[in-house]
């Protein structure tokens, strides 16, 4: 049995091993808005239900522990004592990673996250739509553990109102922690899934990624990647510059309409290069960028004036070849090449405008 004095461990390390020894810790994924309206999104694993009558939950944003600077979430609380407290299921963890990274104050992580804020029926800060529980709160006390770096501050909240999910319930009236499908985290990357068990998950970069609301509109919208492809996509430190894409373009081998088979492979995962400092500037192309034409498509000049049925048939194809794309790109997000995976996207939409 190894015997450890807190006293004698640096804080990381303290932490390290609290967060290994006492878990698994759900997750409190957490809304609040400073005094102008401006909304905070950030996840919290130190949190529990403490009473049922009333009913009350205590969460913990600690002082940051390089500086001992507070988080944004506690700055707002202060100002506005009121917060939403929405669970986290599997199918939003990377989401949830995603808006805990430190984004200067101001900047919305419900944005950066691809999370769905939704109204409050009594408090100002709004609910996460993705999420199967959905609870507002007012803030009883903020209760400050220390003043220094990793020092907890306990944010005890009564629970206003509820909001939760019809389909994970059930028979019962009970909720069913394999339709939840609830995360809890351990120490290091380790989660816990109530459906199955143990998986990882990456900490977010040290550096900002560029958020969900920096990739394209059609990745955002799609029918295809799911909010934990969306959200390790907008984990990524930059966009895959230009000739990235158009690597990842020439490995498509298809005919824009009639949506032949992709002749992609693994090796060609291996589009991208150097690092390269890309902004979305650098897709703001014409047509002629582009280099693609209308006659590159194969299309006789009768083809070009497509009407009714025709055109239909045509929007049809390009939905098709669409959808292989993003699942394409989803097999690529799953076997670890996210960045290859995002300029195949890219790519794509260059060759689709």
């Amino acid at each position: 049995m190894r015997t450890i004095e807190p006293a004698q461990l640096s804080i990381p390390q303290l932490q390290g091993l609290l967060q290994g020894a006492i878990a698994p810790r759900p997750i409190a994924f957490v809304a609040t808005c400073d005094s102008r309206g401006a909304v905070n999104l950030s996840p919290f694993s130190f949190y529990n239900l403490f009473s049922a009558h009333p009913p009350v939950l205590i969460f913990s944003p600690a002082l940051r522990a390089r500086d001992g600077s507070s988080k944004h979430t506690l700055e707002n609380l202060r100002e506005v004592p009121e917060c939403t407290v929405n669970g986290v299921t599997h199918a939003m963890v990377q989401q949830t990673s995603l808006a805990s990274s430190e984004y200067p104050r101001g900047v919305d992580e419900f944005v950066k996250s691809g999370c769905t804020p939704i109204p409050s029926t009594q408090v100002a800060p709004p609910r996460v739509a993705e999420s199967p529980v959905q609870m507002e709160c007012r803030v009883i006390e903020i209760k400050a553990l220390g003043q220094g770096p990793g020092a907890g501050n306990l944010v005890i909240c009564e629970i206003v109102l509820m909001h939760i999910n019809e389909g994970i319930f059930n028979e019962q009236g009970s909720i069913d922690p394999f339709k939840s499908d609830w995360v809890a985290r351990l120490g290091g990357d380790w989660y816990a899934r109530s459906s199955q068990g143990l998986f990882t998950v990456p900490k977010p970069l040290s550096t900002l990624g560029i958020g969900v609301d920096a990739l394209p509109h059609s990745v955002r919208r799609s029918t295809v990647l799911t909010g934990n492809d969306l959200g390790l996509l907008g984990n990524l430190e930059k966009l895959p510059a230009p000739e990235d894409c158009k690597k990842a373009r020439s490995k498509m081998k298809l005919d824009p309409i009639l949506g032949d088979d992709y002749n992609v492979t693994g090796d060609d995962h291996n589009v991208t290069g150097d690092d390269h400092n890309v902004t979305q500037d650098d897709y703001s192309m014409t047509g002629d960028d582009h280099n693609v034409t209308q006659d590159d498509y194969s299309m006789t000049g009768e083809k070009k004036n497509v009407t009714g049925e025709d055109q239909t048939l045509v929007e049809a194809h390009l939905m098709h070849k669409q959808e292989r794309v993003h699942r394409l790109a989803q097999k690529w997000i799953a076997d670890g090449h996210v960045q290859n995976a995002l300029a195949l996207l890219m790519a794509y939409e260059m060759e689709s405008e």
